[in-house]
């Protein structure tokens, strides 16, 4: 089967998929047609990345487990320790909660000293937030949107003055070079509003920035 059914299949972008392909994850072999031709043995070594990348396993412990390096037991008593670690501090913030509630805090006068250090500490020993995935979403679409704007904006510059001394102009570009020239420039606003659109549904799904997670 061909990407575009394996994307549909597992749910990963094909961009996804090439990268696992790039980290030696899967060895997928071309047809004639030199199209990468995906067995079913690809698919399911797809499924278990998925499923594994939504428990967060690292792509270093996924080559591991790929090279039988390291035991899927291993890998998931890893998971249950930092699992287990999440929900003590979890269970922190829920006390500190409890306790600005029984102590009658005021956002003006809460005794934020004592509250401050606790989240500090588990900030710097744990590495534990809970202000993250949805305002970095926001912030990488905002940011491929800026930068796709700011890119688009010189071609549709160059598109508006293109038409304007076609309209203007006593002397009249001939009608097949102008349109010609509209199509050199209308194709690369296409080319990354659809790379926009993509990006964006990348981010959404949590696909964004693979090589960045690892």
């Amino acid at each position: 089967m061909l990407i575009q059914e394996v994307e549909n299949i597992v749910g990963l972008s094909k961009k996804s998929i090439r990268y696992y392909e790039d980290e030696g994850l899967l060895n997928v072999k071309r047809n004639d047609n030199k199209y990468r031709e995906y067995t079913e043995d690809d698919l399911q070594k797809l499924k278990i990345i998925k499923f594994l990348r939504e428990l967060d396993v690292p792509i270093r412990e996924l080559k591991l487990l790929n090279d039988g390096k390291l035991t899927l037991t291993r890998c998931m008593e890893d998971r249950i320790k930092k699992i287990n670690n999440l929900e003590a501090n979890y269970q922190k913030v829920k006390i500190m909660c409890e306790e600005i509630i029984n102590n009658k805090e005021t956002f003006r006068n809460i005794d934020i000293n004592n509250y401050f250090q606790n989240i500090r500490i588990m900030n710097k020993k744990e590495g534990f937030t809970m202000n993250k995935e949805k305002s970095n979403k926001g912030k990488k679409i905002g940011g491929a949107i800026l930068a796709s704007t700011i890119f688009d904006s010189f071609f549709i510059f160059l598109i508006g003055i293109l038409i304007y001394f076609q309209i203007t102009m006593n002397e009249k570009c001939p009608i097949i070079l102008f349109i010609f020239l509209m199509l050199v420039l209308l194709t690369p606003v296409i080319i990354t509003i659809c790379n926009l659109i993509a990006r964006i549904k990348e981010i959404l799904k949590g696909e964004e920035d693979e090589a960045s997670k690892y």
